[in-house]
């Protein structure tokens, strides 16, 4: 298997904390993560826009279920306890891939090759809607390209 992380041995909860340190650092504020059947699904965090002048949320989802599905399909041989092996993994490489990301859009942001919207502006959040942006694009709700 070619997938980043895919065998990360680094707990979720170390990489959504890597996450929140590195959010802290451009400035993100009220980090909140959410929790589905005692497992963290996502993190919420608040970021000031300077050119609009508003606090605008963002949510950041690890998608470990989508996760789980691919790993699971590589299971050749599955024992009694595999699935909750790879269902621990899943979740691992999940974080692990979702934390890599936000450090690489949060070096952009520091060295001031791009602005946290730019960066961030498909997981902006309505708290209303539970829906991120590209959520509500993808499920048709906005249109942004006429065509």
């Amino acid at each position: 298997m070619n997938i980043k992380n895919y065998t990360s041995s680094v707990d979720a909860s170390r990489s959504m904390l890597k996450i929140e340190e590195m959010l802290v650092e451009i400035g993100a504020t009220n980090i909140n993560k959410q929790y589905v059947e005692k497992i963290c699904t996502g993190i919420t965090f608040l970021l000031f826009d300077k050119q609009l002048q508003q606090t605008i949320p963002f949510h950041l989802a690890a998608q470990v279920e989508e996760c789980f599905i691919i790993l699971w399909q590589d299971v050749k041989r599955p024992r009694p306890d595999t699935k909750a092996q790879i269902q621990q993994q899943a979740s691992r490489t999940a974080w692990k891939i979702l934390s890599d990301w936000t450090e690489v859009q949060c070096s952009m942001i520091l060295l001031g090759q791009a602005k946290p919207l730019q960066m961030f502006l498909p997981f902006m959040y309505d708290t209303k809607s539970n829906e991120t942006l590209f959520d509500k694009i993808n499920l048709g709700k906005v249109k942004l390209l006429q065509g």
